[in-house]
C-alpha cells in the first residue's frame, strides 16, 4: 500500500507541479500553491473521517452513482484497501506536489528551447531534458510520501477497519496488548527499514544533482 501511494502520488503529482511551475499564470501561481496545501489547515483526523463519510455505503459518492443510474446497489468502498490507499494518496499528495514544484520551478527554460532547437519534440523534450531535472524534486517526495506511508496507522485503522493491517497498526496493536517484546522488535525493523530508505535516496539524490 505504500508503494502504491508512492507511485500514484508521484502520477499525479507531476502534472499539477508541471502546470505550476512552467504553465500557470505568474499573477496565479501563489494562490494555486497556496491551494495545494490548504488541506494542512485542517486535522489530518478530521479529513479522514470526512472520508469515511465519502465512501460509507449510504455516503456522498454511492448516494451520488445510485442517483445517476450507475449502480443499483451501494459499493463496498468503506473498509478496504482501496479506502486506505485514496486516504493515503489524500493526505500525502500535497507532500510530492511541492518538492517536483520546487524543482521544475528553478528549471532553466532556455534548456527546453535548445532541445527543441536540436530536433526534440515536446514528447522527448519533456522525457530527457525535464524529466531527468526534475529528479532531485521526485526523489525528495518519493521520500517525504514513502516513509509515513510506512509507518501510518490512523488511515488503516479507519478507513481500512479490521481488514487492512498495516505494520504502524500492528505496532499499535501489540504496545495496546501489553506484548512489548514484540512491538518492540517491529519498530526496530520498521526504523532500520526507513534508515535504509533514506540512505538510498541521499545516494540516489546526489547521483541526481552529479547529472544535473
Amino acid at each position: 500500500i505504500a508503494t502504491a501511494t508512492t507511485v500514484l502520488c508521484a502520477a499525479l503529482s507531476f502534472p499539477v507541479a508541471y502546470y505550476l511551475a512552467l504553465r500557470a499564470p505568474e499573477q496565479w501561481k501563489r494562490i494555486l500553491v497556496v491551494l495545494t496545501v490548504i488541506p494542512f489547515w485542517t486535522s489530518f483526523l478530521i479529513r479522514t473521517y470526512a472520508w469515511m463519510l465519502l465512501l460509507r455505503s449510504e455516503g456522498v459518492i454511492n448516494s451520488a452513482l445510485m442517483y445517476v443510474g450507475l449502480i443499483d446497489e451501494p459499493l463496498k468502498l468503506l473498509y478496504s484497501d482501496f479506502a486506505v490507499l485514496v486516504g493515503q494518496v489524500y493526505g500525502e499528495l500535497p507532500f510530492m506536489i511541492l518538492p517536483i514544484y520546487v524543482a521544475l520551478d528553478r528549471l532553466d527554460l532556455s534548456l527546453l528551447e535548445a532541445a527543441q532547437d536540436l530536433g526534440a519534440n515536446r514528447f522527448w523534450t519533456f522525457l530527457k531534458v525535464t524529466v531527468p531535472l526534475a529528479r532531485p524534486g521526485l526523489i525528495a517526495g518519493t521520500v517525504l510520501v514513502f516513509i509515513p506511508s510506512l509507518g501510518a496507522f490512523i488511515t488503516p485503522d479507519l478507513l481500512g477497519g479490521a481488514k487492512s493491517v498495516m505494520v504502524g497498526n500492528l505496532i499499535q496493536n501489540q504496545f495496546s496488548q501489553l506484548n512489548q517484546p514484540f512491538g518492540s522488535a517491529l519498530s526496530l525493523i520498521l526504523t532500520v527499514a526507513v534508515l535504509l530508505l533514506l540512505w538510498i535516496a541521499l545516494r540516489a539524490g546526489l547521483k541526481a544533482n552529479e547529472l544535473a
